[in-house]
């Protein structure tokens, strides 16, 4: 779907659900956490030691739900769908949390590579998720993050199919975008990041490769996910895996030389 970032976020507000891979394209995309502000320390704190797959764009004031990425948007609406936790558990994936809405939350804004599925393409390099019209598939993996005050969890993963002969162009090119995941973390065989059968994502949909791709993974911020299930704060929001923030900030903002 070809759209301005705000046009994207109205018919987010409207009621669409759709995971936002290829909306708005050349404009950066942004994973969601919102925590309480006594636990807001450990989630920074996990950013700044896990920076490739928790690379932080924006952190809000304290009952703030603006962000400098978009000024005129509403963090509670204009996603097209949330996931909200309570102890560790998914609770429910709603449209909009006004009603959730406290004074003392804390929202993070944390890159994400639908950012650099633009630069890829204009490179020359197939994204199959976008080809195929699904979400991009997730997995978590046996890699530990670094842990953080009361977070820790594994290392979550997103994976595109590139042809051989491109994977090094998928590499530089990412490699150029580090605030959106950067470079892969592995190329290759799924096992080594402990992952079991690539048909079975945790998070997102199966994508299918075409004959003479291989496996390209890169860090994922579903990771904070991942460490809410495993660290269980009382009460958290994020945005459900696929369903970003569409910011103003154009891709090429966070694009190196």
């Amino acid at each position: 779907m070809t759209a301005t970032p705000a046009e994207a976020r109205a018919r987010y507000r409207d009621g669409l659900v759709a995971p936002t891979t290829g909306h708005a394209p050349g404009f950066t995309q942004a994973n969601l956490v919102i925590l309480p502000r006594d636990w807001a320390y450990d989630m920074l704190l996990f950013g700044q030691r896990n920076p490739q797959p928790v690379p932080l764009l924006d952190v809000t004031d304290a009952g703030s739900f603006r962000t400098t990425l978009a000024p005129e948007a509403d963090l509670r609406t204009d996603l097209p769908q949330y996931r909200v936790w309570r102890d560790g558990e998914l609770v429910d994936e709603p449209s909009e949390i006004t009603g959730l809405w406290r004074d003392d939350l804390v929202s993070f804004l944390i890159g994400c590579s639908f950012s650099f599925e633009t630069a890829l393409m204009d490179a020359g390099v197939p994204v199959r998720n976008l080809e195929q019209g699904r979400n991009v598939s997730m997995y978590e993996t046996s890699i530990r993050c670094r842990p953080a005050g009361r977070l820790e969890g594994p290392l979550v993963v997103s994976m595109r199919p590139i042809p051989a002969s491109l994977v090094a162009t998928a590499v530089q090119v990412t490699g150029r975008m580090p605030q959106v995941h950067g470079a892969p973390v592995h190329v290759g065989e799924p096992a080594a990041l402990g992952v079991r059968d690539l048909a079975v994502p945790d998070f997102g949909e199966p994508v299918q490769s075409a004959p003479g791709d291989v496996a390209v993974f890169w860090a994922c911020g579903v990771t904070p996910q991942a460490a809410l299930m495993a660290s269980r704060p009382p009460f958290a929001i994020t945005h459900a895996p696929g369903h970003m923030f569409v910011t103003d900030v154009p891709d090429s903002v966070y694009r190196q030389p």
